[in-house]
């Protein structure tokens, strides 16, 4: 597998084969960490990353992650920089990409990634758009793989809103044959090209993808049920609102009983608990949340072995 200087800006830009590659990586790094192995894959580079949006594990699993590799990060906060105000996205790419081996962007708008990406020399990470989280679900894929050992026959279940994890959701499931259903209210369902976008994936792995508006039927015989926050970032003055629209697709255990015995709860966090997951489901599933969570230092450092 040869990566090298390709960006990550969504999973649909790989194929089965290097995204099963990126997970093995991970999983192989992981191991070898916990036996204090060192890595030096990355030593004497350096990511540039440019934060829009607040950030816990974006930022602590990178800057961590690429030290591990040897490498070094330097962070840049939004009102440091501003792309597109305080100067234009190109030439903040062109100048960037100068200095640095690669750059990670945690932003709102996915088209700015994109253009970044199209006048960057080096590498572009998508840390999260409005549309897209290929590094969550990438660590998502990590963890599924670990507590399964597969991804055939097996069926993720995504109750909440139609927003960028659902979407990468969507295309990792297609990619790599796992069977996914989405619950969430009319008018809050995932964006219709990209559903078709991914159902084409499909073809090749035989998965399928359902869109309802049943949490119940969703979750029938799952066995991994995942949820997200009702309100994301930027959606700050739509909260009361979805409280009331959203109030029917909280992950608890009255709608674990229709998922199958050994079903699995993810949660990319922050969780909001008693809105889209019980207290009582998030501690029963605890340990695997947070296997989840500290799965994103080790698929990032995948990536950024793979394309730096």
């Amino acid at each position: 597998m040869n990566l090298k200087g390709k960006d990550f800006l969504t999973l649909l830009d790989y194929d089965k084969s290097s995204i099963k590659n990126l997970i093995d990586l991970a999983q192989k790094l992981k191991e070898e960490k916990k036996k204090d192995k060192a890595h030096h894959i990355l030593e004497g580079k350096t990511l540039a990353m440019i934060f829009a949006k607040p950030s816990l594990r974006t930022r602590v699993s990178f800057e961590i992650g690429i030290r591990q590799l040897g490498g070094n990060a330097v962070v840049l906060k939004q009102d440091e920089i501003i792309p597109g105000e305080r100067e234009t996205i190109s030439d903040t790419a062109r100048v960037l990409a100068r200095y640095a081996d690669g750059i990670m962007i945690r932003t709102f708008a996915h088209k700015d990634v994109v253009e970044f990406a199209s006048y960057s020399d080096v590498p572009v990470i998508n840390a999260l758009t409005d549309s897209f989280h290929p590094c969550q679900v990438l660590a998502d894929l990590l963890t599924i793989k670990e507590k399964f050992g597969k991804f055939e026959n097996l069926k993720l279940a995504y109750i909440g809103d139609g927003n960028n994890m659902a979407n990468s959701l969507l295309a990792g499931c297609a990619i790599m044959g796992i069977n996914i259903s989405i619950a969430t209210p009319e008018g809050y369902e995932p964006d219709e090209v990209h559903v078709w976008k991914c159902k084409d994936a499909t073809l090749s792995t035989g998965s399928t993808i359902e869109i309802t508006q049943n949490p119940a039927e969703s979750v029938k015989d799952a066995n991994v049920v995942y949820t997200d926050v009702w309100a994301s970032m930027g959606q700050e003055q739509e909260i009361k609102k979805r409280k009331k629209v959203f109030k029917d697709y909280q992950i608890n255990e009255a709608l674990m009983k229709e998922a199958a015995k050994d079903a699995i709860v993810l949660h990319c966090l922050p969780a909001h608990r008693g809105e889209e997951i019980s207290e009582e489901t998030l501690e029963k599933h605890a340990n695997i949340i947070f296997e989840q969570a500290e799965n994103r230092l080790h698929a990032q450092k995948a990536v950024m072995a793979s394309i730096m």
